[in-house]
């Protein structure tokens, strides 16, 4: 679910939350060592995606905040913030080469380029997040 997060709407934060789970609060984040990747440059996109990075003339960054339920991408296009939710059942990443990954769901299409092995361990981390929920809620 791709959102304009900009403003604060009630009604798109309870959506999102029901979706992918509240935000962790400070003392979850320290003991999970930390929720949220570094910036991460977008090399590709799907045209949804594309057409509201087009927009802006910076380069394109995001960064990805794990939640209980999922993941939310946060990205910037000119002096607006999107959010694109993605539950865990519906995530798909693939590790394309020693520097780039892909996160698909449903029509939405991000390939990012990491820069260093903190990036690495992120992802697997999403991963092992993924993996417990779904061992989880398939028990």
């Amino acid at each position: 679910m791709l959102n304009n997060l900009s403003y604060k709407d009630l009604k798109i934060e309870k959506e999102i939350n029901t979706l992918i789970g509240k935000e962790y609060s400070f003392l979850e984040k320290l003991i999970r060592r930390g929720i949220g990747s570094k910036k991460l440059i977008i090399k590709k996109a799907d045209n949804i995606i594309y057409d509201k990075l087009s927009k802006s003339y910076d380069l394109n960054e995001c960064n990805i905040e794990i939640r209980s339920k999922g993941i939310i991408i946060y990205f910037k296009s000119k002096l607006l913030t999107y959010g694109l939710s993605i539950p865990y059942y519906k995530l798909i990443i693939f590790k394309v080469d020693t520097s780039h990954y892909t996160i698909n769901y449903d029509k939405y299409f991000l390939k990012l380029r990491v820069k260093d092995k903190s990036d690495h361990k992120f992802f697997k981390k999403i991963s092992k997040y993924k993996s417990n929920f779904l061992k989880d809620t398939m028990a």
